[in-house]
């Protein structure tokens, strides 16, 4: 759904990409869909909580905004071999508000994934492509899936870059 397609459809158009991602999972295929982007669905979520008169929360979204992007995540998976051994993988884009990583949206997100790249548009601007804020972006699983040789490498490269 665009954004000048009703709330609804934008609401709709996430649930609806991952239930046929789903279906190529099951059907023993790998599949990736990319939610671009998931803070413009909160956003058709809270306008329609609102015009439904439920009550807000923070920054005026619902109180379940957390659940509805945790549920839609988690349907991203890999099947074992006895299922097909399908997978389905799931790369959640948000836009930040000037950069605001703190945001009510983007923090939900980032505690329910494995990591996060964060992209700077001063970085692309100047030239630096791709534009990776590499002070911001984590991966939680980086180090457990590297082999012995990168982890050597990289832990002296995380340490120069720091200082």
């Amino acid at each position: 759904a665009g954004a000048s397609d009703p709330a609804a459809l934008q609401y709709l158009a996430p649930y609806t990409g991952v239930t046929m991602g789903e279906f190529f999972r099951d059907n023993a295929k790998h599949a990736l869909i990319v939610y671009d982007d998931l803070s413009k669905h909160a956003v058709a979520y809270r306008e329609m909580s609102l015009i439904l008169r439920r009550p807000p929360g923070r920054e005026a979204y619902p109180g379940d905004v957390f659940y509805l992007h945790s549920r839609l995540l988690e349907r991203a998976s890999k099947l074992n071999d006895e299922l097909g051994a399908g997978s389905l993988t799931a790369l959640p884009i948000i836009e930040t508000q000037a950069g605001d990583v703190s945001a009510y949206i983007p923090t939900n997100v980032i505690s329910i994934t494995d990591g996060q790249i964060f992209l700077e548009t001063d970085l692309f601007n100047s030239g630096i492509r791709p534009a990776i804020n590499v002070g911001l972006s984590v991966s939680r699983v980086g180090g457990a899936a590297q082999i012995k040789a990168t982890k050597q490498v990289s832990g002296t490269l995380r340490l120069d870059l720091a200082q």
